[in-house]
This record gives structure tokens, sequence and C-alpha cells, in this order.
């Protein structure tokens, strides 16, 4: 199997193993193990019939396939949804967004050029949806089956342990747990279509840490150990994983303490995109 098979395997495998510590979450049952039975099945199927006439579609489906089981994974968080929350961590939170937004006065900097900065923003945060397709897109027509491996052994490790953290946090999003708390002021088609987006796609489990901000450092950590020579490339994606960052906080969608929370877990993807440059520099 490859790479980014062993991640899901090992990533459901971790929800099994955790399910019987929250016996309290109430859509929680036995649904973690048919992930794991699934997926197990399916990528070991993928493998072997790769092996025979269809190698070379069954190669192509296989690097994308990623993009698909990643969903799956997101939604199976939504199991762990408590039955009610109590607000604790929503409220330590939320004092550092009222000193960033309104005291250090972020939000009236951001809103202080009309709609222009607010629209850009909320295009990032749309956008995170389709980072992993497009940064895949900039390795899969070089023809090297090892640096599409590499991609997803990176981008994985961020975005899963984001998702694996989810059921410790319960908490509801500023959005919703302060509706009034410095919610922005100027409201753009995208925002609109991000709202919609969330409201029929989202899981309730957590926000904590904050996957968006994972998942876009993880995919910059990807590219810089793949494309070291395309410096440009990088840097572009670095200033998008910042913009994407300031978006979750602006929009509401996340907590300043989802951010931090969600760029440290990137660091996972930052490691592993270092051990695999040093086993390649070996092989």
């Amino acid at each position: 199997m490859r790479l980014s098979e062993w991640w899901f395997v090992g990533y459901f495998a971790y929800v099994v193993f955790i399910s019987g510590f929250f016996r309290d979450r109430p859509n929680l049952h036995a649904q973690p193990f048919v992930y794991l039975i699934a997926a197990v099945t399916f990528f070991l199927l993928l493998s072997k019939l790769q092996r025979g006439r269809l190698e070379k579609p069954l190669g192509i489906l296989r690097d994308w396939l990623p993009i698909v089981v990643l969903v799956i994974a997101f939604r199976e968080m939504e199991l762990f949804v408590p039955t009610k929350y109590d607000l604790v961590l929503e409220r330590s939170w939320i004092k550092l967004d009222q000193i960033v937004l309104h005291d250090w006065g972020w939000r009236a900097a951001i809103e202080s050029f009309g709609n222009t900065i607010p629209l850009y923003l909320e295009l990032c945060y749309l956008l995170v949806y389709g980072l992993a397709a497009f940064s895949l897109a900039w390795i899969v027509f070089r023809d090297d089956q090892r640096a599409v491996d590499y991609f997803w052994a990176v981008y994985l490790s961020g975005t899963l342990s984001a998702y694996a953290l989810f059921p410790y946090f319960p908490s509801l999003p500023p959005r919703y747990a302060f509706v009034l708390v410095e919610p922005p002021g100027v409201t753009t088609w995208a925002r609109t279509l991000n709202l919609e987006v969330l409201r029929g796609a989202t899981i309730h489990s957590g926000v904590f840490p904050s996957a968006h901000v994972s998942s876009a450092f993880s995919a910059v950590w990807a590219l810089y150990f793949l494309f070291p020579h395309r410096p440009w490339l990088v840097c572009i994606m670095l200033i998008y994983a910042c913009s994407v960052s300031l978006a979750t906080v602006y929009g509401r969608y996340h907590y300043i303490a989802d951010v931090l929370a969600g760029f440290a877990v990137s660091l996972i993807a930052l490691g592993v995109a270092f051990a695999l440059r040093n086993y390649v520099q070996k092989h």
C-alpha cells in the first residue's frame, strides 16, 4: 500500500482506539470499526488490482483518491458531537479575540478599505477546500510516483493530526457561541458562500485546532520539501496560509487559539518533511 493509504489506516485505527473513551457521545457506536474495515479492505483491493491490466488508470485514481478519503475522515469526527457544549473553553478563548480584533483594531484595519480585504480573506478561506488538488496538480505532471506519495505523507500528517484532536475539545465556533462579539462588518458574496458550505458540510464536534490552518501550512511544508528550487512557489503558498489564518479569525470561523494550535499541529508535517528529505538523501 502507499504511504497515504497507511496514514488513513492508522487514522481510522486510532479513532477505533479512542472511541471507547467517549461513551458519552450520543452518535458514537460501532461506526469506527466499519470505517477501519472498509478502508483496509478497499486499499488492499486497489493495491492488488493495480498489479494487473488496470495498472495505469488505478495508479491515477490512487493519486487523487486521498482527497475523497480525507472528506470521509473529516466527516467521521461528527460521531463525536457531544450532548451539550458548556462553553468553558470558548469563554477563555474569546478574550484574546476581543483584544486583537477590537482593542488592537485589527477588524477596523481589515475593513478600512471597504470590501477589498474582507473579500480576499473570504476567498482564501473558501479555496482551502481545493488546496490539496491544486498542490497535487503541481506534482502529478512530473510523472514521479514517489513525489505524489511524499506530498500526501506530509500533507496528511498535519491535516489528520488536527482531525484527531477534535474529540478532546468539543466547542462551538465564535460565530455561534458569541454572535455579538466582533462580527465582520462587511458581508461579501464569498462570505455568504462560505457560510452556505459550512452550513451543509461542516462537522460540529469542535473547532480546536483549526484544520483549515493546519492543512494550509502542511501544504506549504510539503511543497517546500518537493520544490526547494522554486522558492517563489513556497513564498506564495506561505502568504496564502497566513491569509487563511487571518480569514478564520476575522470571519469568526475560529478563535485565535484554534489558529495557533492549527499552526502548531502543522509542525508535525514539517517534521515529516525533514524526515523524508533525510531518507531520500540517503537512498
